[in-house]
């Protein structure tokens, strides 16, 4: 008995471990596959785009890129002033929302008491819920008006003197798709960069005010170094929306397939010139706008990357000093 007894835990324990060695094994099974079905996505996605466009591929080359002249009635297609115009609302919105939305993060959790930091973070989270469409409608009925009227003429008188600045504010334009897209992506910007700075641990800022640091001290030396690699996070996010954005910019760009020769002229963005123009194409116009879908993917694909190897290596360097 005594030796039954205590061979009894033995099986069990045996008939545990195997049960856990399957239970492992289907997990490895099942987490494998569905990993392999996002990049099965991913690779179907690029196939797709690239046997779609083969056509304008085949008989544009390497000129779709740099050409400049977008003519369906004649074949002949030039991505660059829609490549342009995403770079140039796209960098816009980059780096005025980050800066926007880092000096909001930092008085939400460095300055601001709960009862104020709360309801703001929810009004401004709560912009990233506004559906596309009424983001452009405001945009074209109200802000359009406000920077033909207001906004526009201070902007010529103060950089007026810089070619690029020296046009005529209208409603719809360049700039307009600029503004709306900083408010777009404003939210997530914010919203990311204040969970990152709240992570900070309370230890890094008490140590640092103890030693006679002032506030802005404190932030500079201690929270900002820390949080800088959740920061560039989200600003990368920020930067894959803008680029992506389509209805909102539509409204607003003015829609023209010239390279705008100052902020205020309309323009077009890659996406907008797809949602514009892909249900009247046929053949190898279709075929070109494909293609600048394939392009427009094969740029969120690098900024991603790149955004990784960035915060990868701000990260990297990070654990290095605090190895030190």
């Amino acid at each position: 008995m005594a030796g039954l007894t205590a061979g009894h835990p033995v099986r069990g324990a045996r008939g545990l471990t195997n049960r856990l060695r399957t239970g492992d094994w289907l997990f490895t099974a099942l987490t494998g596959a569905a990993a392999l079905v996002m990049v099965g996505v991913i690779v179907a996605i690029f196939y797709s785009l690239t046997h779609e466009a083969w056509p304008s591929i085949r008989d544009n080359g390497a000129g779709f890129v740099w050409g400049t002249t977008w003519d369906p009635a004649k074949e002949t297609f030039g991505v660059w002033p829609f490549i342009f115009g995403t770079l140039v609302t796209s960098l816009f919105a980059l780096v005025f929302a980050t800066v926007i939305a880092v000096l909001v993060a930092l008085f939400l959790v460095e300055v601001a008491p709960g009862w104020i930091s709360r309801p703001v973070s929810y009004l401004v989270e709560l912009l990233a819920a506004i559906p596309s469409v009424v983001y452009g409608l405001w945009g074209v009925f109200v802000m359009g008006v406000f920077i033909r009227d207001h906004f526009g003429p201070v902007v010529t008188d103060v950089l007026g003197w810089i070619p690029f600045f020296d046009g005529t504010p209208l409603i719809t334009g360049l700039f307009s798709g600029c503004m709306i897209l900083t408010i777009m992506i404003l939210p997530t910007v914010m919203a990311v960069s204040r969970d990152v700075i709240a992570a900070v641990p309370r230890s890094q800022r008490e140590g640092i005010v103890a030693l006679g640091a002032t506030r802005w001290e404190g932030i500079r030396l201690a929270v900002l170094p820390y949080a800088r690699s959740g920061i560039m996070g989200a600003a990368i996010l920020g930067l894959a929306r803008a680029v992506g954005e389509t209805l909102a910019v539509t409204l607003v760009i003015g829609n023209s397939v010239k390279i705008p020769d100052n902020i205020f002229a309309p323009a077009y963005t890659m996406a907008s010139v797809i949602a514009n123009q892909f249900n009247e194409a046929t053949g190898i116009h279709r075929a070109a706008l494909i293609e600048v879908a394939l392009i427009l993917l094969v740029m969120t694909f690098v900024i991603n990357v790149v955004a990784r190897l960035l915060v990868w290596r701000v990260t990297k360097g990070q654990r290095a000093v605090v190895q030190e």
